[in-house]
């Protein structure tokens, strides 16, 4: 028997966040849906804090683009690089397919690999405001055909190469890029850090050092440096109608902070959040409701939807991971947190 039904996640909105740059200046409240209670009033405290700073957390959206990979077989390794080096020289050739196959996609970059006979290729595109898993898969789709009817020498493979790479931990996205790659600031007086965190801005920043950076690369985080990005990451977009196995390149960032004077400067890097405000999964009423009142339905250039939703959802990152990072400076702090937030919550549904 097939059946649908929905898995009931909890959620609270949390905010007002406030925002400024080149995207977004505005104060907005943020739907996290997760089993994990404490992190709404982690969160909460987080943008408690960006609304006692004049500009609130300042957002920079330095990149856009979605990639898909596709494999070719080859003669040989030379033969690869001879299609490599054609398919470069034909590059607005390439772009004009992919304009004439889609309204929305357009090709914005190519890539390669050679292993051996195997020729990896690498195609980015913006999408608007879809997150473009599907647009990019049909304009590769596309490209494919193309290559094999004029490239000499080369054969299927796979629509998918794993050099995108999608939904797997890699290197490359991070280099390259792949969703929105996203830089929040927030520059907090120290009598702020002092009263609302509980800490100062030497301590936070020994601490970013220590756990954040020498722990992961002992543990061999790859270009990650965080503390938790996914909790904030995978609350949002469960909210927001997204896919949420894209938590797994999207937190890959780095938290970088310094201690100005006892000021305490704390930084997100987010560069491969895939966020989109149309698409599969935002049909959902929930959803549609929740994008509409973060501000990101509204009549706007193609894609400035999905590139506002994504500086909300790496503001919503930095008030969550400053909020962890300030209270693992002090002695059981995290402990007492969770044990007064979950334990009850706990029993209560044992009596039940």
């Amino acid at each position: 028997m097939n059946e649908s039904s929905c898995a009931a996640v909890p959620l609270e909105w949390v905010g007002p966040i406030r925002i400024s740059g080149d995207t977004v200046r505005d104060e907005v409240e943020v739907p996290l849906a997760t089993y994990e209670s404490p992190l709404w009033p982690s969160v909460r405290r987080g943008a408690r804090i960006s609304t006692m700073v004049e500009s609130g957390i300042l957002a920079t959206v330095v990149d856009d683009r979605m990639a898909r990979s596709v494999l070719l077989e080859a003669d040989d390794a030379r033969t690869a690089y001879t299609a490599v080096r054609l398919l470069e020289h034909d590059f607005g050739q390439l772009r004009e397919v992919v304009s004439n196959g889609s309204r929305y996609a357009e090709l914005i970059g190519l890539h390669h690999q050679i292993a051996g006979n195997l020729l990896f290729l690498r195609f980015e595109f913006t999408t608007g405001d879809a997150a473009g898993h599907n647009m990019a898969t049909l304009a590769a789709d596309q490209l494919l055909d193309h290559i094999l009817r004029s490239v000499p020498g080369v054969r299927y493979g796979s629509i998918s190469g794993n050099y995108c790479t999608d939904k797997k931990v890699s290197a490359v996205n991070g280099i390259l890029g792949r969703g929105k790659n996203v830089v929040t600031e927030l520059l907090i007086p120290r009598e702020v850090v002092a009263q609302r965190l509980h800490t100062t801005a030497a301590r936070v920043t020994t601490l970013n050092i220590r756990k954040n950076l020498i722990g992961s690369t002992l543990a061999g985080g790859i270009r990650t440096a965080n503390a938790h990005y996914a909790n904030m990451l995978l609350a949002f977009y469960l909210a927001t109608g997204q896919d949420g196995a894209n938590i797994v390149e999207g937190s890959q960032g780095i938290t970088h902070t310094e201690d100005r004077d006892g000021d305490l400067y704390f930084s997100c890097t987010l560069p491969n959040l895939i966020v989109g405000t149309i698409g599969n999964g935002k049909h959902l009423g929930f959803a549609q409701e929740n994008l509409r009142r973060l501000g990101c339905r509204a009549e706007r250039a193609p894609g400035a939807n999905a590139r506002r939703l994504a500086v909300i959802a790496a503001a919503t990152v930095l008030c969550g991971e400053l909020s962890l990072m300030a209270a693992q400076t002090n002695p059981g702090e995290l402990m007492r947190a969770h044990s007064q937030l979950e334990r009850p919550a706990t029993r209560i549904g044992a009596q039940r």
